[in-house]
């Protein structure tokens, strides 16, 4: 039987505890599917399949690169990284 942990459960998580011990859960008749579908998107949403060439400022990179070398990142990556989140609309 399932150990309850040391620490507290959300209200949320507490409803799936005891349903999984009452064993009310019961998995998706096409969860391989779904699984393959979910790595395949990941995958997609990951790729980095085209190049672009981008004229800046030698101060907004150098920067840049001070911000990036600051959070551990090429700046390679931050740029993608910023570059990603205004094009799925969090900045």
């Amino acid at each position: 039987m399932y150990k309850k942990p040391k620490y507290e459960l959300e209200p949320g998580e507490e409803e799936i505890l005891e349903a999984y011990e009452k064993g009310e859960l019961v998995s998706m008749p096409d969860v391989k599917q779904k699984k393959k579908l979910a790595r395949e998107v990941a995958a997609n949403t990951l790729r980095k399949d085209v190049r672009i060439n981008i004229r800046l400022s030698s101060l907004d990179v150098a920067q840049i690169k001070e911000r990036a070398a600051y959070e551990g990142l090429p700046y390679q990556t931050l740029i993608s990284s910023v570059l990603h989140k205004f094009a799925a609309g969090h900045l």
